[in-house]
């Protein structure tokens, strides 16, 4: 398994492959080892890969120079494969479960329960401090442990929460480790690393992407028993994670403000298409009392 392990971290670092495509390869070869073994022209006649990116992928399969540093890089960090026993089964019931994941801290924390996610817009109004302290603190005392993305705004909110009343938190990221985003967030970064947990399906020194963010959100959502929204716009990037939590099966609450500000109007928007309105943490912590048994069953 160990050897499995190391040949799947090694060919999601290659470049020329898509996850649908290691996929392809798992399934013809659960040991991964055959591929090793094909020439370019192979891996474009079998698996259907365009052949400049199959030589890409022959060459990265053979480079000493990315193998010294997926080395280094496991060494470092801890690395969770889909193959693992660790590995968060409640990950593996969603679309396009990421095969490894990167992770600093406290990796315990992805088998713990309850988790919620609790995500919202980057540019928060005045009210979501008290929407925060109404409905996130109680769930944080309660040892539900908090998840979410670490960008501006409700994320860095939900984390930083969290830390303040000793509670445990999760920050999946849409980079590498060492290429925190935003950078201001460097100090949280830390902070969280040390006291809960940061995770990422990028290896640490990938810079980050625009179409990273919307990736990652599926892991935030597909984590949680349910994903809570303080605020978002009506064309908010918080909409993505509502869409992957109901695709997923999961809960989605929103929290309704104040009709007159565009922050809420997002949330409002998501209570007319059919999510919960929340009006006391009692109504999500409810929710997992009646419910809960059956998402530990993913498990």
């Amino acid at each position: 398994m160990e050897a499995v392990r190391k040949r799947l971290i090694h060919m999601t670092r290659c470049r020329g492959i898509t996850r649908r495509s290691v996929r392809k390869f798992f399934r013809y070869d659960p040991t991964l080892q055959s591929i090793y073994k094909f020439t370019a022209t192979e891996i474009n006649q079998f698996f259907g890969i365009p052949h400049k990116q199959a030589s890409i992928l022959y060459s990265d399969l053979r480079n000493p120079s990315l193998i010294k540093q997926i080395v280094h890089d496991v060494s470092s960090y801890r690395t969770i494969t889909l193959v693992d026993e660790d590995y968060p089964t409640v990950l593996k019931t969603i679309k396009d479960a990421p095969l490894v994941l990167y992770a600093f801290g406290n990796p315990s924390l992805l088998n713990k329960f309850p988790l919620i996610s609790v995500i919202g817009t980057r540019k928060p109004s005045k009210e979501a401090l008290s929407k925060m302290e109404a409905f996130v603190v109680p769930l944080i005392l309660k040892k539900w442990v908090v998840v979410s993305g670490m960008a501006s705004g409700i994320d860095s909110m939900a984390h930083r929460h969290t830390l303040k009343h000793d509670g445990m938190t999760i920050a999946v990221l849409g980079g590498g480790f060492h290429h925190i985003y935003p950078k201001h967030n460097s100090l949280l970064f830390d902070q969280i690393a040390e006291h809960g947990l940061v995770i990422s399906e990028y290896p640490p020194n990938t810079p980050p992407k625009r179409y990273y963010f919307p990736e990652r959100n599926r892991i935030i959502s597909g984590l949680s028993f349910g994903t809570l929204v303080i605020e978002a716009t009506e064309r908010s990037g918080t909409l993505i994670t509502v869409d992957q939590a109901l695709d997923q099966g999961r809960e989605v609450y929103a929290v309704p403000g104040n009709p007159i500000l565009a922050q809420t109007k997002g949330c409002h928007k998501m209570i007319q298409d059919g999510a919960k309105l929340v009006q006391d943490p009692q109504d999500i912590i409810e929710d997992w009392q009646r419910m809960g048994a059956n998402y530990k069953l993913l498990s």
